[in-house]
């Protein structure tokens, strides 16, 4: 435990200083506590009734392909029960997707006529459960088959951690500030990295992306335009990914501008509040006229969806269903079907730095645990939809 002692009452600079270093210490001893001892983060076994449901299969087809070797044993077999990670899920789904019929089914990857699908979520409102709601659709959709990549457009990095790379601890890697930098940037290539959860990557963040900010009030080359840089960059990995989820800092920056002209749809997470939807509402004045801005200045912007998605949703809280009942009746359907309900299960994962989808649903209370993964896979399901539509699928 970190000792507590009075804190400084001397000057605010030096005060602020010593609050900086305590928090900084503390968060340190918390995440390697969260984390194993060599600050990794590692994934869960998943029991063979949540393998057969991701993969689209019955238990009985599982055991078949198992007993005819098409498909190895997993390594981990405990009392006659099957246990799989995340990378034998992935393997099975490659040998599966090679003896299907139908092409997609067990791996639903784009083709090269179909675009690379870039999805933004942002909005100015802090705690409308923007980096929340990025790493539950990654994991959604890296179960499902899918190569993500996940950018952290926020110089704060709650993504970043959640993907377990931790600058709090020690991180002095490449990051997104790299690759869309003026002054030699990198390649994207070295800035993406592989995570822990098979399928997804992340272009990392620290504080230094908050530069970009900086230099692009002050850069006025026009053979480089701000808006063009993550555009640019992503690219350069476009061949690599089926989906890239964009977490964007919560406020109007050149960040999110630069990223809403590189996205191919908007999500907009926000709270059933007054106070939220006004805010969201001043957010979309400011970034409908900056839209006009950039495409004044030669930017293409063409969504196939923008959408807002209902977050922390309370279903027996009055007042919170008539606003939600408002927006709906207000903007139809640009505002999602599924909710993100506010849970304990989800909020107790994410202090870990973890989604529900790496809780061991044995380890909290059943229902609550259901609930919550029921409404984010609703979630899931409903913008794989859309990407499917996208592409033309359906």
């Amino acid at each position: 435990m970190i000792p507590v002692t009075p804190l400084s009452t001397e000057r605010p600079s030096a005060l602020a200083t010593e609050i900086s270093e305590r928090l900084n210490a503390a968060i340190r001893e918390h995440l390697l506590a969260a984390f194993a001892p060599d600050n990794t983060k590692s994934l869960r076994a998943f029991a063979a009734p949540e393998v057969a449901e991701l993969l689209g299969v019955s238990g009985q087809f599982m055991r078949k392909v198992h007993a005819e070797g098409t498909v190895p044993e997993p390594s981990d077999i405990r009392g006659g029960r099957r246990y799989y990670s995340a990378q034998e899920i992935w393997n099975a789904r490659e040998i599966l997707e090679r003896s299907s019929r139908t092409k997609g089914r067990y791996v639903p990857r784009r083709s090269p006529e179909e675009k690379l699908q870039i999805w933004q979520l942002m909005n100015f409102k802090g705690g409308s459960s923007k980096s929340t709601t990025t790493i539950h659709l990654a994991h959604y959709f890296a179960l499902r088959g899918y190569r993500v990549l996940a950018v952290d457009l926020d110089p704060q990095g709650s993504l970043t951690s959640m993907c377990g790379i931790s600058p709090e601890i020690e991180f002095d890697g490449l990051t997104i500030y790299d690759a869309i930098r003026y002054d030699d940037p990198v390649e994207m290539a070295d800035v993406v990295q592989p995570t822990y959860f098979p399928g997804l990557s992340i272009a990392p963040s620290r504080l230094i992306l908050s530069e970009f900010e900086t230099e692009s009030a002050v850069h006025s080359n026009p053979d480089q335009p701000f808006f063009t840089r993550i555009r640019n960059a992503l690219v350069q990995v476009e061949n690599d990914f089926d989906l890239v989820l964009v977490d964007s800092p919560p406020q109007l920056g050149f960040l999110t501008i630069a990223g809403m002209a590189a996205a191919s749809s908007l999500l907009v997470p926000l709270t059933p509040s007054m106070l939220d939807v006004s805010s969201t509402a001043q957010f979309l004045e400011l970034a409908g006229a900056y839209m006009g801005v950039i495409e004044d200045a030669g930017a293409t912007l063409q969504y196939d969806h923008f959408k807002f998605l209902v977050t922390r949703d309370e279903p027996t809280d009055v007042p919170s269903q008539q606003l939600t009942s408002f927006m709906r009746a207000l903007f139809q359907d640009r505002v999602m079907s599924a909710t993100a309900l506010k849970s304990t299960a989800i909020s107790d994962a994410t202090m870990l730095k973890q989604s529900i989808y790496e809780v061991v649903r044995s380890e909290m209370t059943r229902a609550t645990y259901d609930r919550a993964k029921g409404s984010m896979d609703a979630v899931g399901e409903e913008v794989e939809r859309m990407i499917q539509q996208a592409w033309g699928r359906s």
